[in-house]
């Protein structure tokens, strides 16, 4: 049985896309995804997965084709997840990272208001940790100041505060999750967390001898994408819309991620024997410590994390190790 809400995701394929719309689902939500076939091989993944979801055409760079799916869907709420996500990326391509996951915001919100959804369509945005950058204060909160790092960190500012702006000035119901390092079975390889997960699983199968990595020293707030989209939901249930920081509070080195993938794979000395440093993995300005406050989604939100570091790599490398048994 259906509740009635009707909910529209960009990024519906990503890692927090998938994780969204099973949870949206079992909550009997009746789910969109806005997906761009040029761009995107993972529609037939989606569809595996998750064939209930309804999979709608829309670009973030094409006003028209956003007026369209919006029309289409008449959303009760929208999540806005759709972005060039991965950092090491928005240096290589900053132009696109700025128009998809910056401008791409501004276009949505302006579809909304041009199909006269304001009000009765709720927003959220996908904000990211990434926007504190060169922090100012350990640990973040939601008033700590931006100071990105990266064009993707810049993006997502623009982003953010567009949301803020728009909820202000038209009175538009919008929370933004404010959200640090996530990772879980869906991840992309490209990311350090899932490139370690499944180098480890090659390493203990045989089929690899060496993990390359840029630097172990950037430090983390690690958290599962499954719990964190809970939060998401959650945002979107509330009175009054608002900002919320979603974390851990623990911080964790790359090299202790991937020493502990290693033990759990049962290799000893795994840093030592696999790990080779690579400077064409390493960012022209890194973020080095990133450690969230989550105190208000905690108090506002009843929000808190589930599973622990530990489990989430557990998690990940049974995955990979599964995969990788599969695949000859």
């Amino acid at each position: 049985m259906k509740t009635g809400k009707r909910a529209l995701i960009t990024g519906v394929t990503g890692q927090d896309g998938m994780h969204l719309a099973e949870l949206l689902l079992s909550l009997n939500y009746e789910v969109y995804g806005l997906v761009n076939g040029q761009r995107q091989a993972n529609g037939e993944k989606l569809a595996k997965s998750f064939p209930e979801v309804i999979q709608i055409r829309g670009d973030l760079t094409d006003f028209g084709s956003l007026t369209k799916a919006l029309s289409v869907v008449s959303p009760d709420e929208i999540y806005n997840l759709g972005a060039i996500s991965f950092v090491g990326m928005s240096f290589r391509q900053p132009e696109m990272t700025a128009n998809i996951t910056g401008l791409g915001t501004l276009r949505l919100l302006e579809a909304m208001r041009s199909l006269g959804l304001e009000k009765q369509t709720r927003f959220y945005q996908a904000s990211s940790s990434e926007m504190f950058g060169k922090v100012q204060e350990v640990p973040q909160t939601e008033k700590t100041q931006f100071y990105p790092r990266s064009p993707y960190g810049v993006a997502k500012v623009f982003a953010h505060n567009t949301c803020v702006n728009y909820r202000e000035a038209y009175d538009m119901h919008i929370s933004a999750g404010i959200l640090f390092n996530h990772e879980g079975e869906h991840r992309g390889y490209e990311f350090v967390t899932r490139k370690i997960t499944s180098t480890v699983a090659r390493i203990k199968l045989g089929k690899a001898n060496e993990l390359r990595l840029g630097t172990l020293d950037p430090q983390r707030d690690w958290g599962y994408a499954g719990d964190y989209v809970k939060a998401m939901q959650l945002m979107l249930q509330q009175d009054v819309p608002d900002d919320y920081v979603i974390a851990t509070g623990e911080t964790h080195s790359v090299g202790e991620f991937a020493q502990i993938a290693f033990e759990i794979a049962g290799i000893s000395d795994g840093i030592e024997k696999y790990v080779k440093i690579d400077d064409e993995f390493k960012r022209p300005s890194e973020v080095d410590l990133l450690i969230g406050d989550a105190s208000k989604a905690k108090k506002q939100l009843s929000w808190k994390p589930q599973v622990s570091f530990r489990e989430l790599i557990e998690l990940m490398l049974e995955n990979d190790l599964r995969i990788e048994s599969d695949t000859k």
